[in-house]
């Protein structure tokens, strides 16, 4: 397939809420483009984009999906993405990829929580961004009030492109006709509104506009997409992917105003001055030039049970070939590529070279993983994109092997779902020891479950995880221990004196070595913090790490010959204990921030329920078509049976996100049943 130059390539994410009908209005495009023959249907399985069995099996995305159509003289990639909350992870990754976001609104349902924060995020990553409201068919009534809460949601900047006109039997353009007739607003008011936002990006423009009233649409290429790049402009465009209604005009638009990668705003690329430490880190400036060193960002890895480890990226600078010998982030040895192929879904479709701005991917790389730079100049090892601000993973599952001599299976399952999964985390809790999946919902780690018994034919147990409480300490405190061991050869010999003060909430710990004189020798400190810090990973009055507490050590004493650091290692960890006993020690509790969609008539039960749970309602606000939003607190202890509990309430209908807000203290009643039940672990 003949990859054309990045003058002609367009690059595009398809974002917003789960229903919006995003993946339908893929194949609206690609089967007006010629792509495909007939749209596939989301019921039988047959879209191009939804490959995956557990996407068939319900109905909705739960990965990213890479396709592609041509268009004019362009070759648009398109990238479709998950709705759900629980899959945001994936749909983040997106951003990374392309040059232009649109958020697709379902106009039966308004702004909803995810299209909101997916304009946020592109915002923040300074990409362009356009407003795609579907399903106009069925809500033409209520598309002007839409239109309103669009602007008055996302600013003044949001301007109409096409209209619905014929009763939404199709869409009238706004930009290039100065008059006509549409279901409602005025044509000839929606293009000089577009034309007076675009010409405000060029002095010289905008002086002409005033003297001569006005300019040919034709000359306006330019400062729209600058106003694009500046966000001056959002364009709203309307359509029906099930009737096909503004679906030409969409696949115009796209080529006709949306920027290539020559004219974008550049990627947000990174050198650090080491590897892993962003802390210095200044911009590199990645130019879309097919004549420079090769410079490319992997932002998808998927692992096919039948090709290997596939590779997902996008070439930013130089061109690549196949067999080109490519280094993968900091390593010092090149590794030789093979294939280089396009995605259409599960379709690959090889191809001789890719340009700047071309979406592409490899197979059989082992060393790529998510967030990869690829390039063949060994200087730039210590180039890194801007790293993601993905969601907190906060919902749980401790999970084992149903089946003895799978725990090797399962270390190998987790890791490769984790390489696919940037939102997936998964660590051994030594404290519990516990293996411990953790992810953006319920639904996302159920997903993650059942791939495990579908693809890898791994069966597992799971349960609810110990809640992740911290402890601390309230009142500053002296702490002492003389250790000696005598066991009738060389003993063991150390006394530490230190005290300890509490912290601000979050300032987590300080060592701090106040010893005058050679009291406990310069090379004996270590030892004590390491005692010190045994402490703070195991607890002392409930067995859960400590944190926020300032140890300073300032006196001890050592034996000449018994003195060694096993001894100091004892004292340190005894002393700190001591200093604990008489500091009032406390427990903390995670409290998590959780925005909420649930029906209107459900705010009364769902408020009930948090404030049977101890949670704070923090803020409210009215969608449309009956749906309100909620912001509130609560302690993550009280939500672990919620999910469940919020779909009867709301009949199915409500929705929530997590995201780690603090950590606070725990009732009286939580702090006694907590350290009650540590003591006879203490005993033993």
């Amino acid at each position: 397939m003949d990859i054309p130059a990045t003058a002609h390539t367009r690059t595009l994410a398809f974002v917003g809420q789960n229903g919006a009908g995003k993946t339908s209005l893929v194949e609206a495009l690609l089967h007006h483009t010629g792509m495909i023959n007939t749209p596939g249907d989301l019921a039988r399985g047959t879209t191009v984009c939804d490959y995956d069995p557990l996407e068939k099996t319900h109905q909705h995305s739960v990965k990213l999906a890479v396709t592609h159509f041509r268009h004019q003289d362009a070759l648009v990639h398109l990238l479709d993405t998950p709705g759900l909350p629980d899959f945001m992870g994936q749909a983040l990754c997106a951003l990374d990829a392309v040059d232009t976001v649109a958020v697709v609104i379902n106009a039966q349902n308004g702004i909803e929580i995810t299209a909101r924060r997916m304009m946020q995020w592109a915002e923040t990553r300074q990409l362009c961004r356009l407003i795609v409201v579907n399903k106009m068919e069925g809500e033409l009534q209520t598309l002007p009030q839409l239109l309103e809460e669009l602007r008055a949601a996302f600013g003044k900047e949001c301007l109409p492109v096409t209209l619905p006109a014929e009763r939404g039997a199709r869409v009238v353009d706004c930009f290039f006709n100065a008059e006509g007739q549409a279901d409602f607003g005025s044509v000839a008011e929606a293009h000089r509104a577009l034309v007076d936002q675009v010409v405000e990006v060029d002095e010289g423009l905008m002086t002409r506009y005033l003297e001569q009233g006005e300019v040919a649409p034709e000359a306006l290429h330019a400062p729209f997409e600058a106003a694009l790049r500046a966000g001056h402009i959002i364009p709203v465009c309307f359509v029906s992917a099930r009737t096909g209604a503004g679906v030409a005009e969409l696949a115009d638009n796209i080529v006709r105003w949306l920027p290539s990668p020559a004219e974008s705003n550049p990627p947000l690329f990174e050198r650090w001055p080491s590897n892993a430490e962003r802390r210095d880190a200044v911009p590199f400036a990645a130019s879309p030039d097919a004549e420079r060193h090769v410079l490319a960002h992997v932002f998808k890895v998927e692992m096919d049970p039948y090709v290997g480890k596939i590779a997902v990226f996008r070439v930013h600078q130089g061109t690549l070939v196949p067999n080109a010998a490519l280094y993968v982030g900091e390593s010092r040895k090149p590794v030789r590529v093979g294939q280089l192929f396009l995605l259409q879904g599960k379709q690959h479709i090889p191809i001789e070279r890719a340009v700047p701005g071309t979406i592409c991917a490899l197979a059989k790389l082992e060393d790529v993983h998510f967030d990869s730079v690829l390039h063949d100049a060994p200087e730039d090892d210590h180039i890194h994109l801007r790293p993601l601000e993905f969601p907190p993973a906060v919902f749980g599952l401790s999970i084992r092997p149903r089946r003895r001599g799978d725990e090797h299976k399962l270390s190998e399952v987790l890791h490769r779902l984790e390489e696919e999964d940037p939102s997936l985390k998964v660590a051994y809790d030594a404290s519990t020891h516990e293996e411990v999946m953790q992810g953006l919902g319920e639904i996302h780690l159920a997903s993650v479950l059942e791939k495990m018994r579908q693809q890898y034919r791994l069966e597992v147990e799971t349960h609810v995880p110990q809640v992740p409480y911290r402890e601390t300490v309230t009142l500053p405190a002296e702490g002492h221990c003389r250790h000696r061991k005598q066991t009738g050869g060389a003993g063991q010999f150390g006394e530490v004196f230190l005290r300890i003060e509490p912290l601000p909430r979050g300032a987590g710990f300080e060592f701090v070595d106040e010893v005058k004189g050679g009291a406990i020798p310069a090379s004996l400190i270590p030892a004590v913090e390491k005692g010190v810090r045994q402490v703070l990973a195991s607890g002392a009055s409930a067995g859960f790490p400590l944190q926020d507490v300032r140890v300073i050590v300032h006196d001890g004493k050592t034996h000449p010959v018994d003195s060694k650091e096993i001894a100091f290692v004892t004292a340190g960890r005894k002393a700190f204990l001591d200093a604990i006993a008489r500091a009032s020690p406390i427990v903390l509790e995670p409290i998590v921030g959780i925005a909420l969609a649930i029906p209107e008539t459900a705010i009364g039960d769902v408020s009930g329920e948090l404030a049977a749970r101890r949670g704070q309602i923090t803020g409210q606000s009215s969608a449309r078509a009956g749906m309100a939003q909620l912001s509130a607190r609560a302690p993550l202890a009280e939500l672990l049976d919620f999910p469940s509990r919020l779909k009867s309430l709301t009949a199915g209908q409500g929705s929530y996100t997590l995201t780690f807000s603090h950590h606070d203290v725990v009732p009286p009643a939580v702090q006694r049943k907590l350290t009650e039940a540590y003591r006879p672990r203490e005993e033993d």
